[in-house]
């Protein structure tokens, strides 16, 4: 079972919407609010920071996919689009904007908990790999300055290239400060010597 969630609905289908709110609280979550198109759906997922965003394909003013990627660039919320069809070019759609689930009318209490609990478990993959793939830019970045670093103390205070590591380790160890702070302290003031 999945902890119990904030969930946002849209559909343009009021029995739907009764349908969704009643089933997913029959199954613990809590609907945060329910929306009849895809932009009232954005507003709502503005405003209520859902952790889950359930929404029809076809609706009126925006589709789902389209209201997907516009929560999408306000915050990362998982999306699970449901459709009365099974279109391919809908599902294409649909996997070019890493929608986690597609369900298709009419969707039993079983399959809506099994899609919920997949897609976010696929989500807290794909957030995992996004921190990873930003810690790992942020490291490349960081040893970058760091070797530039070491190069203005080669320059500077003739020192070879262990030697040099070493003055920034002791430097940082002895400030009390990051590695990456010294080394962009060295490399700025060098920058205004120049």
């Amino acid at each position: 079972m999945t902890r119990m969630l904030k969930i946002a609905v849209a559909d343009d289908e009021p029995e739907m919407r009764e349908y969704f709110q009643d089933t997913l609280s029959a199954l613990g979550h809590e609907v945060v609010g329910t929306a009849q198109n895809g932009l009232e759906l954005v507003e709502l997922c503005k405003s209520t920071s859902p952790d889950l965003a359930i929404t029809d394909i076809k609706m009126p003013d925006m589709d789902g996919i389209e209201a997907a990627t516009r929560i999408r660039e306000h915050f990362p919320v998982p999306v699970i689009l449901v459709s009365a069809f099974h279109e391919p070019e809908l599902i294409q759609r649909a996997l070019q904007d890493h929608v986690l689930a597609y369900l298709v009318k009419p969707i039993k209490q079983a399959d809506l908990e099994t899609a919920i609990a997949l897609a976010m478990r696929r989500f807290q993959e794909f957030q995992a790999l996004h921190q990873q793939a930003a810690d790992l830019r942020q490291a490349l970045e960081d040893r970058k300055v760091i070797e530039r670093a070491k190069g203005v103390l080669m320059k500077r205070a003739g020192l070879d290239e262990p030697d040099a590591f070493r003055r920034l380790q002791k430097l940082s160890n002895d400030k009390n400060q990051k590695l990456i702070d010294i080394a962009q302290m060295i490399v700025t003031a060098e920058e205004a010597m120049s």
